[in-house]
């Protein structure tokens, strides 16, 4: 069977343009009406995955649609998979902080390096080593909860 270029780009156009289910059962649709061999010429001719068509040929018969899961794939953030970090993270910070000695922010200046923060959590709330994200990952977590981790400058006497 040939086919002009035209209608594979046509078909190629369509079957980009969908997203999901919708496009898996365009796949399956075009290759029920190749008839047999459908799945080879398709993913001959239109560079269209075998596993793809027969999903949708499923989803096609059956009548369901399989839902795609992209929630449930990545890495989980530290704050799932460690339910307490943040609070004591908060924990361990608060004693070492102060607010901005002139008051014109809102952030609170930490004397801790995301470093020291992460082997306190180590010694005093049992964290392990291989559980705990990298300093990297505490500090921009110490950003979340609006810390500055920085020297904290003294305020200076003002002379009269």
């Amino acid at each position: 069977m040939e086919w002009n270029d035209s209608f594979k780009t046509f078909l190629k156009e369509t079957a980009k343009s969908l997203k999901g289910s919708d496009r898996r059962l365009f796949m399956a649709r075009a290759v029920k009406e190749l008839g047999y061999g459908g799945q080879s010429i398709a993913e001959r001719e239109l560079g269209w995955n075998r596993e793809t068509i027969r999903k949708g040929t499923r989803e096609l018969n059956s009548g369901l649609t399989c839902l795609d899961a992209f929630a449930l794939r990545g890495r989980k953030r530290a704050e799932e998979r460690l339910p307490g970090l943040l609070e004591d993270i908060r924990a361990i910070v608060d004693g070492q902080s102060q607010a901005d000695p002139k008051f014109q922010t809102d952030r609170l200046y930490t004397r801790l390096s995301a470093k020291e923060v992460r082997r306190q959590l180590i010694l005093q709330k049992g964290y392990t080593e291989e559980e705990l994200p990298t300093s990297d990952t505490i500090e921009a977590k110490l950003n979340l909860l609006g810390y500055s981790p920085k020297k904290v400058k003294k305020t200076k006497p003002q002379k009269n």
